[in-house]
């Protein structure tokens, strides 16, 4: 019989998406800077580039980070309560 994890807690899984949330919020922050950076850096004036190009370059590097942001915190989440360590193999 497999043990309980950690996050069937309320109080303990309430602590965990918290920190979950702040972990996003805040690379969500990083993902706007980096997306600003990255979109100052290609842009010259003088280029023949489309705004489809400029959207499609912040759109392509927003959805990357926060897709890796929110799998990284997911592996965080797991690993942070102990909840690996209830599966029993």
């Amino acid at each position: 019989m497999a043990r309980k994890s950690p996050l069937e807690d309320p109080e303990t899984a309430a602590f965990a998406w918290a920190r979950y949330r702040r972990i996003m919020w805040f690379m969500l922050a990083i993902t706007i800077g980096v997306v600003a950076v990255a979109i100052a850096f290609l842009y010259d004036g003088e280029s023949e580039a489309s705004v489809h190009y400029y959207i499609a370059v912040a759109l392509g590097i927003g959805f990357t980070m926060l897709l890796a942001s929110a799998l990284m915190g997911l592996v965080f989440l797991s690993a942070g309560t102990g909840h690996d360590d209830s599966i029993d193999e």
